[in-house]
């Protein structure tokens, strides 16, 4: 990450800079969220062969059309769940629907996704089949066989229906239906509650996403001036809150989601919070809209995509005239980059911390303070 930072973002003293490594609390079964696969090409880890099968797990390293079956725990998400991966796929088999053909783009059973809170320790489920012959899924039996391999930590079970030949788990113009419990859960962060669904944008490790945020708010509290303090690409509004409450200032959280803007205000008022505003809005056209904001805005806090912010938007957020940025970022090497646009403009990193969200993995999260 210093040299991503060295080379791409042209700070030659990135060292002097760095402020922590937080790791994760948890180093296994640390996940909140899984999505497993299937295919009829298996792969078998002893023969080191494809062999035509139906398999339910991950898919093989690099490849997008093979899958090995899990049988236990893989030590990331839920020990009790995937101890029973077996059973589950046991039972499927049995009903005889088949399991997807990626290349040939056919088949019943395309994806299993699990959902996990920490707080209740209860388990969303969703399996997303197509409707091909779906008059022969015993709906009464699945819902039975997750109920006994979970018992009580069942916390609902929904079936999704996706007919399109794209590899993604979301339905085009197919339906979604719940057949037991709830459509969401609760997770806790830091005193407060969050209500997700299966789909909705969340934390994947919730107990390091707790240390995160902490330093997210300890940065954005080191500018004690008057102002409001701006939440970017908020989503359903987790820092936003968060902020709220540690910092104590008035919080604008924007994204350009409605639908997230509608849960992240009633994840708001689930958490009596007054102090924060969320609007859905276009970064770049939210001073027109809202002229008010002019000249008020502290610091600006941002959680962008993968893929970093778009050069324009970037300097859309550099005109807003923030004193202080606090940029959070799931790949280093694209705030590697906006480092440089950002030290162009007037803005000096002065503070750099690493977090290890996904403990077995070459992934890190970086927290950047910069200062006008």
């Amino acid at each position: 990450t210093f040299d991503l930072f060295k080379k791409i973002g042209k700070v030659e003293n990135i060292e002097s800079l760095f402020d922590e490594f937080i790791a994760s609390p948890s180093a296994w079964h640390y996940r909140n969220k899984m999505e497993y696969s299937f295919s009829v090409i298996r792969y078998d880890r002893e023969t080191k062969e494809e062999v035509d099968d139906f398999a339910l797990g991950f898919k093989k390293r690099g490849t997008w059309w093979i899958v090995e079956n899990l049988d236990k725990d893989s030590g990331i998400f839920d020990k009790q769940f995937e101890d029973n991966m077996k059973t589950i796929r046991e039972w499927l088999i049995a009903t005889g629907l088949p399991a997807w053909h990626p290349p040939k783009q056919h088949g019943f059973f395309r994806f299993l996704q699990v959902r996990k809170s920490f707080h209740s320790n209860k388990l969303l489920i969703n399996l997303v089949t197509t409707d091909v012959d779906i008059e022969k899924l015993d709906i009464k039996g699945l819902v039975n066989l997750f109920k006994e391999t979970l018992g009580d930590r069942l916390g609902g079970l929904i079936h999704t229906i996706n007919n399109h030949t794209g590899d993604r788990v979301e339905p085009y113009g197919g339906n979604t239906n719940i057949l037991y419990g709830d459509y969401k859960l609760v997770e806790m962060i830091n005193g407060l509650e969050f209500e997700i669904s299966i789909q909705s944008f969340f934390q994947t490790n919730p107990k390091c996403a707790e240390r995160l945020y902490n330093k997210v708010i300890e940065y954005a509290g080191e500018n004690t001036g008057e102002g409001i303090i701006m939440d970017m690409f908020c989503g359903t509004g987790t820092i936003s809150q968060l902020l709220a409450k540690g910092t104590g200032k008035d919080i604008v959280g924007v994204d350009i989601v409605e639908s997230a803007i509608e849960d992240a205000r009633a994840n708001a008022r689930r958490n009596k919070i007054k102090n924060v505003r969320f609007f859905a809005s276009d970064v770049g056209k939210f001073l027109l809209k809202h002229p008010e904001y002019n000249g008020e805005i502290l610091t600006i806090v941002l959680d962008p995509p993968r893929a970093g912010i778009a050069p324009k938007t970037l300097k859309k957020v550099i005109s807003l005239n923030a004193k202080t940025i606090v940029y959070v970022s799931c790949n280093p090497a694209t705030q590697a980059r906006d480092t440089e646009t950002l030290r162009e403009s007037g803005y000096e990193l002065v503070k750099l911390s690493m977090v290890d969200q996904f403990p077995h993995t070459g992934h890190i999260e970086s927290i950047a303070l910069f200062k006008k």
